[in-house]
């Protein structure tokens, strides 16, 4: 008699102990690193042709502009400009907006959804946000939008600016709250105060927004776990419609990273990955306790039949995103292109009558295969029909070494037509992803 043993199953990818510097988030494919200048006329061709039937169109509208700049922030912000240079601003985002709004790749299509984001959108005056919004919807009519999202800091939320933010049709708020705790915050660059977050979320359910979302980050300079229990039974208390939490990473161009490379360190001084894991997965197990389904690594929403994040839908399904603004991300007709990411170069380039695109790229048919599977694994499952109807080819089939490989590590399934994550899956989902990468993308620099 003979026995055979079972083949050994393949070690997981060691687990990252410590925090070090990089984008962690995947949110595009391919890597930002490979978006070059050359392929601006690329960009340029696209916006010149017809759109692609049955495509939605959103809008994202970059506002760059802040009280602080957090120490973890990643974003191009800016806190030193005075009301003549937000009008100039403004403007030139509507003169940006004028010249897209004639182009062939708009079709005739409205937005189905839009978003704020920056930056603290909430900057804004109300007067500013009245003639902005103004200016948008007389070049792009808002009357068939699903969404419209808007990013804020709480402490920039008056009665009033409320009060304005639901008059000019905002459906979707988006609280950036990151932590209730005053020391927390102040020792992260946050402009807010706890008391601020509470004002300005009693504000907002008294006017009556569709869905109001909570931001929380896990793994913040010196937050404790006794601090995150607090956080998490705070926001169960506050109720509000979803709940977004993200993990703490360290990109480059944050002061967190500038301090480190002065203090000649590789690690950051934040939580590791398995505690930033650990504390998540603590969340969404009291948020489950108490109601909300987690759909997807980052939200959890209180009742999946109503609330719905069309911007994230969307644009994870291939849609078309005109970006408008300094250093905004977008993508037309195929091709990804992103903005003059400094404030001077992008409004000078407005005003002189060009567009003011900084690099842009065309992936393959393959690589906007991988793009769309890896973020709708996101969303813990996907249907892979889905990609058969719409890129003529079977995930199970392209994917097959990546898939039994997470698979083998315990964190995927395949039943029938779905590709389902687990939860310890989830949690590490944007590592996993580099599973898919194409081997030129899969060592580089992301951003």
């Amino acid at each position: 008699m003979s026995t055979t043993a079972d083949p050994p199953v393949p070690n997981k990818p060691p687990l990252e102990t410590q925090t070090t510097v990089g984008n962690y988030f995947v949110s595009n494919y391919p890597p930002f690193s490979f978006w070059k200048k050359e392929d601006i006329p690329e960009i340029e061709a696209a916006m010149n042709r017809a759109p692609r039937p049955d495509t939605p169109l959103g809008v994202y509208t970059h506002i760059p502009f802040c009280r602080k700049r957090c120490h973890f922030c990643y974003f191009r912000v800016y806190t030193d400009k005075d009301s003549a240079a937000i009008k100039s601003y403004l403007e030139a985002m509507l003169e940006e907006l004028t010249v897209y709004a004639n182009k062939p790749f708009i079709g005739g299509r409205k937005p189905s959804f839009v978003y704020f984001g920056g930056g603290t959108p909430s900057y804004l005056s109300s007067s500013q946000l009245h003639h902005l919004t103004d200016g948008m919807k007389s070049l792009l009519p808002w009357d068939e939008v699903k969404e419209v999202t808007f990013e804020c800091e709480p402490g920039t939320l008056t009665d009033k600016k409320l009060q304005t933010i639901h008059e000019i049709g905002i459906t979707r708020l988006s609280l950036g709250v990151e932590n209730f705790d005053d020391h927390i915050l102040e020792t992260n660059g946050r402009a807010h105060r706890g008391g601020e977050i509470d004002r300005a979320y009693g504000f907002a359910r008294e006017i009556g927004f569709q869905q109001i979302n909570i931001d929380l980050i896990a793994g913040m300079l010196e937050e404790t776990e006794d601090n995150w229990k607090a956080c998490v039974a705070k926001v169960i208390e506050m109720a509000p419609d979803s709940i977004t939490i993200y993990q703490m990473e360290v990109p480059y161009n944050t002061t967190i990273y500038k301090r480190m490379k002065e203090d000649g360190k590789l690690a950051a001084p934040i939580a590791d990955w398995e505690t930033k894991r650990r504390w998540t997965d603590y969340a969404y197990n009291e948020l489950t306790k108490n109601g909300y389904t987690v759909t997807s690594a980052y939200t959890a929403v209180k009742d999946s039949s109503k609330v719905t994040f069309e911007y994230r839908d969307q644009l994870w399904a291939g849609a078309d995103l005109l970006a408008v603004g300094v250093a905004s991300f977008g993508h037309i007709g195929g091709t990804h292109y992103q903005n003059h990411h400094d404030f001077d170069p992008y409004v000078e380039q407005l005003n002189d009558g060009g567009l003011p695109i900084y690099r842009a790229l065309t992936p393959s048919d393959d690589e906007r295969l991988i793009r769309e599977f890896i973020l709708q694994l996101k969303l813990g499952s996907v249907s892979l029909q889905y990609f058969i109807d719409k890129f003529g080819t079977n995930p199970a089939e392209r994917f097959t070494e990546p898939l039994q490989r997470i698979a083998d590590w315990g964190f995927l399934t395949i039943d029938g037509d779905r590709v389902n994550i687990n939860r310890e899956g989830l949690l590490q989902v944007d590592r996993l992803l580099h599973e898919f990468f194409l081997p030129e993308h899969r060592n580089a620099r992301y951003a």
